[in-house]
Parts: C-alpha cells; sequence; structure tokens
C-alpha cells in the first residue's frame, strides 16, 4: 500500500506563528510525519528558523537577519526564533524537511554540521533549488535531497547524476498523473507544495504523490488516512 508523507509548511501557521517552537509542536500533534523549516545564518553563523531575509513580516523589525548576532535576533523577538538546535531538539516525534532560501557554501556547512554534531542525519532531509542542494550533496553524500523543481520539463540526467535527489519537489499544479508516472520511472518520489484546500489535496493524493507538503496539516492527514 502506498504511503502518502505529510509535512507541515513551516509547522502549523494558520494557527501559530511559522517557523516557531510551538508551531512545530502543533503540527506533530497534528499527525504531521514531517515539519518543512527554513533555516538561514544569523551574523554570527548560527542557523535559525526564518524564511524571510528580515525580521519585518513575522517581527515587526525591519533588521536583515544577516547584520544581527543570534542574541540579537532573541532579544528582538523575545526568543520567538528558535535555532536548529532547538529545532531538532522538538522534532523528535516526526522529520525535518530543511528548507535553504538563499543558501551559500558557508550556510550548507553550518547546518549541515549542526545536523551531524545533533546525530540527527536520520531525521532530517533538505530541499531546495538545484545550486543549494548540489552544495549539500558535495557536503554530505548520504544526505536525503528532495530537489525542488518548477518546471514540466524534466531535470537534466546529469543533474540528476550529480544530485541524486529521493524526492522531486513540485509546486502541486504541475504534478499530474503523468508526471508522477514519469518522475517514478526515473527512480525518484513525487513532492508537491503547498496545497491549502481538501479539492487540491485529493487530486494530488489520486495523482501519485509520495509527500504533500501544506499549510493545513489538519486537513491533509485525515484525507491520506482514508
Amino acid at each position: 500500500m502506498r504511503t502518502v508523507t505529510a509535512v507541515a509548511h513551516r509547522g502549523d501557521p494558520y494557527r501559530v506563528r511559522e517557523n516557531t517552537l510551538p508551531s512545530l509542536r502543533s503540527a506533530l500533534a497534528l499527525g504531521a510525519d514531517a515539519v518543512e523549516v527554513d533555516v538561514r545564518l544569523t551574523r554570527d553563523g548560527v542557523p535559525v528558523l526564518l524564511h524571510d531575509a528580515t525580521l519585518k513580516r513575522l517581527w515587526q523589525h525591519d533588521r536583515p537577519l544577516s547584520a544581527l548576532s543570534a542574541d540579537e535576533v532573541r532579544g528582538l523577538t523575545a526568543g520567538g526564533v528558535p535555532t536548529l538546535v532547538d529545532a531538532l531538539g522538538q522534532s523528535v516525534a516526526g522529520r525535518l524537511m530543511i528548507d535553504l532560501p538563499g543558501a551559500d557554501a558557508t550556510t550548507v556547512r553550518a547546518v549541515l554540521g549542526v545536523v551531524r554534531d545533533a546525530g540527527a542525519e536520520e531525521r532530517v532531509y533538505y530541499c531546495a533549488g538545484a545550486r543549494a542542494m548540489l552544495m549539500v550533496r558535495a557536503a554530505d553524500p548520504a544526505a536525503e535531497i528532495a530537489l525542488t523543481w518548477t518546471s514540466l520539463a524534466p531535470p537534466r540526467p546529469t543533474l540528476l547524476d550529480a544530485v541524486r535527489p529521493r524526492w522531486l519537489n513540485y509546486r502541486f499544479p504541475l504534478v499530474t498523473r503523468e508526471l508522477a508516472a514519469r518522475v517514478h520511472r526515473d527512480g525518484c518520489l513525487v513532492s508537491a507544495w503547498t496545497p491549502d484546500t481538501r479539492r487540491s489535496m485529493r487530486r494530488l493524493l489520486d495523482a501519485g504523490a509520495d509527500s504533500v507538503t501544506t499549510n493545513r496539516v489538519d486537513l491533509l492527514t485525515p484525507l491520506r488516512d482514508e
């Protein structure tokens, strides 16, 4: 029987502020198999959970994360922005899908180092575009990778050979039965993001998606378990 992985996008953001420890806990309590989180570095090289390059949208401080130390981020957000170390400690009931927006080699080394030091390699996998995932693969030959792909045209065989992804990670409107069948023939699993309605989720399940990333994991898990 096919098993579909339910991935909570940034936690449970409809109820709890995204990329925070309470949001991770809420998503896991709702039955998420994994939580997708975004990781960036502070000025002093600490990996923390934040999607945007600044604190403005979520924390009302128009300050770039790259200009702030981890202690300054903690002070400005009253401890609301967790470190990756904190998040790994909260996700023992599930996995973390680490997205690396705007990552460079320094970010990749820092993130993989934290995961390694925590002994969490089996509980973590990585997603982003080809550039970041090539860096992850170079840094860790055993890393599990979901290569984010935004085109109906398939990735070049040379890229697949270099990245060796387990998953191809598509925007959900692109996923059809035909695309899923092609990806499966190529030896990968299909991941889709981010449908937030039951109708879209049902369509993906019927199309053969192996993993669905959503802001509404509370809707997904009952559908997945039917």
